[in-house]
């Protein structure tokens, strides 16, 4: 029978009841991210050093948000992953990204959009694909709805300024922002960022539906490219 990769060897009680009360003093303050992974999986992991299984998570995903970005099959092929590690770690971040998005939509004004910039970065700046979301307003300026227009590699051709007109039409919206991650990390706009931006504004305007702005995001930032002057 093969052996369960979370119950595999003794219980190390004392260091977890050192980093539980470090935790319960000060919170993640003070604590490395190998740190933060390690006690975090000590509650999917009952009988076994979680430090060394934390330190192999980041050598796969690079960082953090990496990480908790990760998708769980791609979770459990990491030795000392099984399916209750991968599932909290999943559980965590969807956890946070409610969180986010609830007061994205409770806070969200036009002129002050951090809780917005927020919820983009947390929900998709770190995944490990592109992706394209639409965030749709109404005529108070309210967010009604949040759309994902394209995933994969974005360019001129990925997402169709149709595609804008009719989930607009269909959530009665007056204002749009868009958004999208890049996986490298950088926040500079490419030439074909800054072209599609055009494009959508422009077949927006043909229905009475006003862009924005539109937002590059990774999980350490982001980037307006009206606030660069691009818009």
């Amino acid at each position: 029978m093969p052996t369960d990769p979370e119950r595999a060897e003794p219980d190390h009680a004392e260091h977890r009841k050192r980093l539980r009360a470090r935790f319960a003093e000060s919170g993640l303050s003070g604590f490395a991210d190998h740190e933060a992974l390690e006690f975090l999986l000590t509650f999917a992991i009952p009988r076994r050093d979680t430090k060394p299984v934390a330190k192999a998570l980041l050598k796969r995903f690079k960082t953090l948000g990496g990480v908790m970005n990760a998708d769980m099959r791609d979770l459990s092929a990491v030795d000392g992953i099984g399916e209750h590690s991968a599932t909290l770690i999943s559980l965590a971040r969807a956890i946070s990204e409610r969180m986010f998005r609830q007061d994205a939509q409770n806070r969200f004004s036009l002129t002050s959009p951090q809780a917005l910039y927020d919820y983009c970065r947390v929900s998709f700046g770190g995944l490990g694909r592109e992706q394209f979301r639409a965030f749709f307003l109404n005529t108070r300026n309210e967010l009604v709805a949040e759309e994902i227009l394209q995933e994969g590699t974005i360019d001129q051709a990925a997402v169709y300024p149709r595609t804008v007109i009719e989930q607009a039409i269909r959530h009665k919206a007056s204002g749009v922002l868009f958004a999208h991650n890049h996986p490298s990390g950088s926040l500079t706009p490419s030439p074909q960022d800054i072209d599609l931006t055009k494009r959508l504004s422009e077949a927006a305007a043909t229905v009475g539906v006003r862009v924005h702005d539109h937002l590059i995001v990774s999980d350490h930032g982001y980037m307006s490219l009206r606030e660069q002057g691009y818009m």
